[in-house]
């Protein structure tokens, strides 16, 4: 949990005697439907309900052909592909009077080779820029170095969501402590609701309810845990496992619908297919936690280790969700044997093990539970806004802060 300032008060005079008071944030926004989309919408919300005072003027990404019907939240847009458009925009921002730009950022969704397109708008400000890295590639290629290298020189502040993307930026990228900043992924704040209250709504009572969701692509696992099932339900034969999400978009275009019904094949053929419920929807927020409070165990079968961010695991935990997740490195920080069971990827054996452990010992899975919950209220929105702006604060008011220096602002240990 970070440091409480003694009094809340502190923390926005030190934003108002600094130039924070209007805020340009980068990234995507809903409705896009994608997580970086979900979660800068959220940063956008969490500093106005936290901040009101602040002003903030949101600019969204648009993939190639693509045009949403934004909020009038939205104060602009910017085409990925169109070099003009991030010359604009950075024009835009400086007559604008921001005082800071934050942007979040994907290699995938800035044009150019490896979104390179970027650089022409931060080197063209005259304001303190601030990252969230929402990806730290610890083995980039010769142009995603090149770019990130430039993109951190242009930076003041660099924010990661787990201590590895720290070690990351300092070992690989020689970025200077000074410059980072970890603040974990924000959660939503919702009270404690048992699974067993929760079923009904999904159809799904009296069911041992498994959970995976997200958008589907074959980095997830899948096929792991449909082929655990078999041995799960010979020790639990109410068991469902449920798998929520679209198919991710840039999938669905290059090849359709093919993945899932690969899947839907392989649960078939192991004669599991009517455990495995599929629900084939982007959700909006409010049904998918609700979706989450009906699950007694949340699974990530994830098989890439190097992932550092999962917004997906993130509410699992904030809603008193048990864990079973392959060690990629989100996971790795805040699943431990409190919360949840670590498997290694593929392992469908030692995945159907502990799930059947979990599910068959009310009393651990509870005390997992209880845990989980106690962990995700450190890490709910409020307290991510209020951790970012605290080290934007220190960027131009150093003075004002004395002597400390971000990290001692920003501190999280254990939920209490």
């Amino acid at each position: 949990m970070y440091r409480r300032f003694e009094d809340m008060h502190e923390l926005s005079g030190l934003l108002g005697r600094s130039p924070l008071s209007h805020i340009a944030l980068i990234g995507n926004a809903m409705p896009r439907r994608c997580g970086l989309a979900t979660y800068t919408s959220h940063v956008f919300d969490a500093l106005g309900a936290r901040f009101p005072e602040i002003r903030i003027d949101h600019y969204a990404m648009n993939d190639p052909g693509a045009a949403y019907d934004y909020p009038p939240s939205v104060t602009g847009t910017l085409r990925q592909d169109s070099f003009a458009d991030y010359l604009a925009t950075a024009e835009r921002i400086e007559a604008s009077g921001a005082g800071l730009v934050w942007i979040q950022h994907e290699f995938g969704i800035f044009g150019g080779t490896a979104g390179a397109h970027l650089l022409a708008l931060v080197e063209r400000l005259s304001i303190p820029v601030a990252v969230t890295l929402h990806t730290v590639l610890e083995r980039p290629d010769a142009d995603q170095r090149l770019v990130m290298e430039r993109l951190i020189r242009a930076s003041a502040r660099l924010i990661v969501m787990a201590q590895k993307g720290r070690e990351i930026l300092t070992r690989v990228y020689g970025v200077p402590e000074r410059k980072l900043m970890v603040v974990p992924h924000g959660v939503p704040d919702r009270p404690y609701v048992p699974p067993a209250l929760a079923k009904a709504r999904f159809g799904l009572a009296g069911r041992n309810v498994l959970l995976t969701f997200g958008l589907i692509s074959p980095n997830k696992g899948l096929e792991t845990m449909i082929e655990a099932l078999p041995a799960i339900l010979l020790d639990d034969p109410d068991t469902v496992y449920v798998i929520a999400g679209a198919t991710h978009p840039h999938l669905l275009a290059r090849e359709g619908e093919r993945y899932r019904e690969t899947l839907q094949a392989l649960a078939a053929q192991l004669g599991v297919g009517d455990a495995v419920h599929w629900l084939d929807a982007f959700m909006d927020q409010e049904q998918l936690l609700d979706l989450v409070e009906a699950a007694d165990l949340y699974v990530t079968p994830y098989l890439n280790l190097d992932q550092i961010t999962s917004g997906t695991l993130s509410y699992a935990v904030a809603l008193g969700r048990p864990v079973v997740s392959t060690p990629y490195q989100h996971a790795a920080e805040i699943v431990g044997p409190q919360n949840g069971v670590l498997v290694e990827p593929g392992a469908a054996g030692a995945f159907a093990a502990a799930i059947s452990r979990l599910l068959g010992d009310d009393q651990l899975r509870q005390g997992m539970a209880r845990s989980a919950y106690a962990l995700g209220r450190s890490m709910l929105w409020r307290r991510t806004v209020e951790a970012s702006m605290a080290g934007f604060a220190a960027i131009n008011a150093p003075l004002l802060l004395g002597a400390r220096p971000v990290r001692d602002l920003i501190q999280f240990a254990e939920a209490s």
